[in-house]
């Protein structure tokens, strides 16, 4: 129903603008999110502000909707950090899943610049504002006024907030190998050593200080991080017989990946980092909430 004031012409105009905007206003979103359902909440919620304003003295309206998603996704950030008080165990992203090693186009946009787990995790360490700063001006170029608004600060305390999080970001997100194929083969090696029960195999492919979570969401059968190629190979081996025999290749976030289970009852998405050719990261989620192929 067109909103009070705007006439169908109008409403449909206002949609049509929106619907460029999409696909940008969804890779703000889930960087600052890392999950494909908040996104798609705060894009529809920066859409129904849209649709309620009076946009005729707006010069740039990607500006104002990246403005609005924003601030939209800053206060869902706050109020998941009181959520995740009653984490058990991990809390990882919802991953981006592509089951025929192919990423369409719109995931495509979404991960664009290699936007893999392990920087998302990262983020996730972030206060929101600091984690809003960093993605809105080191991913996308807005200008630290404009982010001053946002997060109610002045330019200056926003570029220290940017400052912050690249900081941490640097210190604590690897550069994660390229080749996809090369990638595929390390991976492999891992659920084929997983299969067959070689301890070997596995600290082969593993980095000496990989780390492995699990996101289980609320269950009480979450577990911290597990450190260290041993500790995590005997964490593997322990969990073998129930998911090597169901893993299937896939790709998550743009990594080979696997999933555990049928495409229409997935039981885990299992994403990796690797860096030099070695498994430095292995993030499993189970959450229910989060398995949607």
């Amino acid at each position: 129903m067109p909103t009070k004031g705007c006439d169908v012409d109008d409403q449909d105009w206002l949609a049509e603008q929106f619907e460029e905007h999409r696909q940008h206003l969804r890779a703000v979103a889930y960087r600052m999110l890392g999950s494909l359902g908040e996104t798609d909440d705060a894009v529809q919620e920066a859409w129904l502000r849209l649709s309620r304003s009076d946009t005729a003295t707006v010069s740039n309206l990607g500006g104002w909707l990246t403005t609005v998603v924003s601030r939209v996704c800053l206060d869902m950030l706050r109020a998941r950090r009181a959520r995740q008080e009653e984490y058990v165990g991990s809390w990882l992203p919802e991953p981006i899943v592509s089951l025929d090693e192919h990423v369409d186009p719109e995931q495509e946009a979404i991960l664009a610049d290699s936007l893999g787990f392990a920087l998302l995790v990262v983020l996730e360490t972030l206060t929101p504002a600091e984690r809003l700063a960093f993605v809105l001006h080191d991913m996308f170029g807005v200008p630290f006024d404009e982010i001053a608004g946002i997060v109610d600060r002045t330019p200056d305390a926003a570029r220290q907030l940017a400052s912050r999080g690249r900081r941490r970001v640097r210190g604590a997100a690897p550069s994660p190998d390229a080749d996809r194929s090369r990638q595929r083969e390390i991976v492999d090696a891992f659920v084929a050593a997983a299969r067959s029960g070689d301890f070997e195999a596995l600290l082969a492919v593993l980095d000496p200080d990989v780390v492995f979570r699990i996101d289980s969401g609320l269950s009480l059968g979450a577990r911290p991080p597990v450190t260290g190629a041993e500790a995590v190979a005997r964490q593997v081996l322990s969990r073998a017989p129930s998911f090597a025999p169901l893993a299937r290749p896939a790709l998550v976030n743009g990594t080979a990946g696997f999933v555990v289970g049928s495409p229409d009852r997935p039981l885990a998405v299992v994403g990796f980092t690797l860096v030099h050719d070695r498994i430095v990261a292995i993030d499993i989620v189970t959450d229910p909430d989060k398995l949607h192929l």
